[in-house]
């Protein structure tokens, strides 16, 4: 059987290829006496995995895996055997895409192979820390506190996205509703208007003649407009799937005023914590730098990281390596030179994770105060501009009339 490997040297250099051997299990063994370390160990040829909480079929959700975690770190810590606590989680899932993994994983740990390379094998289905995870708690036979730590970490992760995502949904209810009736009383209220000034008899007031004409430009060409609005949008969602263009997005997004620096932020703290969980559990730092790489959400980011791990790798201090290349904030380079100066990297980590993690809810918290008030506002000031147009003519009408 072939596999392909990802290995990491004594020296950091990391290495992919593929080899053949009899099992895994034999080809872990053998790389392993040679001094190398197993980052990844694929059979080629194996189903891709899908994506945690997306893809096709049914999904796992990723409050169903933390929960599969917490019982299998529970169980270890109480004795049980590994293979005998996957054989009794696996029958207590109900959904069918998560039943066939963990079926397929106790299988391969009960012929022999790590758990680590068994999950990772599901290349997509789950985050690269979770393998890395897992393979330095095996390695440190303290796989149930791994764990542990990983279901904290995932949690914490968890808790600041749901924090942001509530603090903006009710700017975009706010917003939904002013672009809402803004396009009622623009396709509805003023065409109506509009077929009864037709037959006034004069000129109409220049406000009064600009909200009609727009109004009578967006109706005759209502079917175009939105023709054109959705070939751009696929245009751009398509350009944006191009190898290549993601960088520059993530890029952008990190120059635009003041939203960039919140998004840098959350980043770094991204960054932070997970090189904290996996320095917590044994994963030397360059390593740990190579998967940091691929769980980043800014691609952009992530490639600057790259080159960060290629200056550690040849000798550089990981501070030194990123204030060269000037991407991550100033106090994030100072607190990681602080932590390797002292050798508590892990903990001045994880503060570091905390502090932005406050800092993006106190700005997000700022930035709802500020754009409610002026949503209302922009929103009142439109309908009370749209109606008084509307209504100008009648006004003037009435004091003909007196």
């Amino acid at each position: 059987m072939e596999f392909r490997c990802r290995l990491a040297t004594a020296g950091g250099e990391i290495t992919e290829g593929v080899y053949v051997a009899d099992s895994e299990a034999r080809l872990r063994r053998e790389l392993e006496e040679k001094g190398l370390l197993v980052l990844s160990l694929q059979r080629r040829g194996g189903v891709p995995g899908l994506s945690l909480g997306a893809g096709r079929g049914r999904a796992i959700k990723r409050q169903e895996f933390l929960v599969f975690n917490q019982e299998l770190a529970t169980l270890l810590k109480a004795g049980m055997p590994l293979v005998q606590s996957l054989d009794i989680l696996r029958q207590r899932v109900s959904n069918i895409t998560f039943k066939g993994v963990l079926d397929s994983v106790h299988d391969k740990v009960k012929a022999g192979t790590s758990l680590s390379d068994a999950f990772g094998e599901h290349v997509g289905l789950f985050p690269p820390v979770y393998s890395a995870s897992l393979m330095a708690g095996e390695r440190s036979g303290s796989l149930d506190s791994v764990i542990r730590r990983y279901v904290a970490y995932e949690k914490v992760i968890g808790a600041v996205r749901k924090r942001t995502i509530s603090a903006l949904i009710y700017p975009a209810v706010l917003t939904v509703m002013m672009l809402g009736l803004i396009g009622i009383i623009v396709l509805r209220v003023v065409p109506a208007f509009s077929s009864f000034y037709e037959n006034f008899g004069k000129e109409l007031p220049l406000s009064t003649r600009i909200i009609v004409g727009v109004s009578n430009g967006i109706v005759g060409n209502l079917w175009l407009i939105l023709m054109v609005v959705g070939g751009g949008a696929a245009a751009a969602a398509a350009w944006a799937k191009q190898p290549g263009q993601r960088p520059r997005i993530d890029r952008m997004l990190l120059e635009i005023p003041w939203a960039g620096n919140t998004f840098r932020k959350f980043a770094t703290a991204q960054m932070a914590r997970t090189l904290a969980t996996l320095l917590g559990g044994g994963i030397p730092l360059v390593n740990g730098l190579d998967i940091v790489i691929q769980s980043m959400s800014n691609q952009y980011l992530g490639q600057e990281l790259e080159e960060i791990a290629r200056s550690v790798r040849e000798g550089q201090s990981f501070a030194a390596a990123m204030l060269s290349r000037r991407v991550f904030p100033d106090v994030a380079v100072k607190m990681v030179e602080v932590g390797e100066s002292t050798g508590a990297l892990q903990e001045m980590l994880n503060s570091l994770a905390d502090f932005y993690d406050e800092e993006i809810e106190t700005e997000v918290a700022r930035f709802i105060t500020l754009i409610e008030p002026v949503l209302l506002v922009v929103m009142g000031l439109v309908i009370a501009l749209v109606v008084i147009a509307l209504y100008l003519p009648l006004f003037e009408l009435s004091s003909v009339v007196s």
